[in-house]
């Protein structure tokens, strides 16, 4: 694929952006450079190798929920202003 000065200025256009001359200029050998690359990439025999997600092996880590504190609701409850059965009571906002 050949980046094109058309592509270059719908690309400018899409990402809303403005370039000057120079900028589009730099921009087009950038872009061609990047497809190069992945063009040399292409050539490479990958046939027998593993897909990956990382290169390094990552697992997640689970662990059981455990409850290590407890009911402490009369504990906290000490804390609060006023209380009544067991919950916090607030004064009304709304009328």
């Amino acid at each position: 694929m050949e980046i094109t000065n058309e592509l270059v200025n719908y690309l400018e256009k899409l990402g809303r952006i403005e370039l000057d001359d120079e900028q589009k200029i730099k921009t087009k050998k950038d872009l061609q450079d990047i497809l190069s690359y992945i063009d040399t990439l292409n050539e490479l025999d990958t046939d027998n190798v593993e897909p990956l997600s990382h290169s390094f092996p990552v697992f997640n880590v689970f662990h059981e929920d455990v409850v290590e504190n407890g009911d402490m609701r009369e504990d906290i409850l000490k804390n609060a202003p006023d209380s009544s059965e067991g919950c916090f009571k607030v004064h009304r906002t709304v009328e």
